[in-house]
């Protein structure tokens, strides 16, 4: 009785291989879904395993008037805040902590507050090809404009 709890609980949670969602991948601005817009010009982000259960998560991005910003964060999949630091580009929610939950083997869910309040829900679904990576991002700017981002990248590694 004890091994085969050990086995499903072990199905429950992914080994850093296992993820889908770790990689680098790039935004494909053609194919994204902006609004309000403008889109960025170019974005990368890079997941690395980090935890038992959770992910580091190293964005870099150029806006639509050539301004860069870099944000990073570490979380796990528990329900828990985690504290974002750096700057977000144009048509990013405004966020202090982010807190993740796994959904499926290919599907997690963030919701990013600031001081507390919700500002968005991000859903990331990575295809079972691997290849692609769709986020779809719901809440309000820092200007209380709704947001409504369909926004997909391309595996690069």
């Amino acid at each position: 009785v004890v091994i085969v709890m050990a086995w499903v609980v072990s199905l429950g949670s992914l080994r850093a291989g296992d993820d889908p969602l770790i990689g680098t991948w790039k935004l494909n601005v053609a194919q994204s879904k902006y609004s309000p817009g403008p889109p960025p010009t170019s974005a990368t982000i890079q997941y690395e395993p980090y935890g038992a259960d959770g992910v580091k998560n190293i964005r870099d991005e150029t806006n639509a008037q050539g301004k860069t910003t870099h944000s990073e964060y570490v979380s796990q999949f528990d329900g828990k805040d985690y504290p974002v630091s750096g700057e977000l580009g144009g048509g990013n929610p405004p966020r202090g902590t982010i807190t993740a939950q796994r959904i499926d083997t290919y599907t997690t869910e963030n919701i990013n507050k600031l001081d507390g309040k919700v500002t968005s829900t991000s859903r990331r679904i990575v295809s079972k090809d691997g290849k692609t990576l769709t986020i779809i991002v719901k809440g309000t700017d820092g200007k209380g404009h709704p947001i409504n981002n369909v926004v997909l990248y391309d595996r690069v590694e």
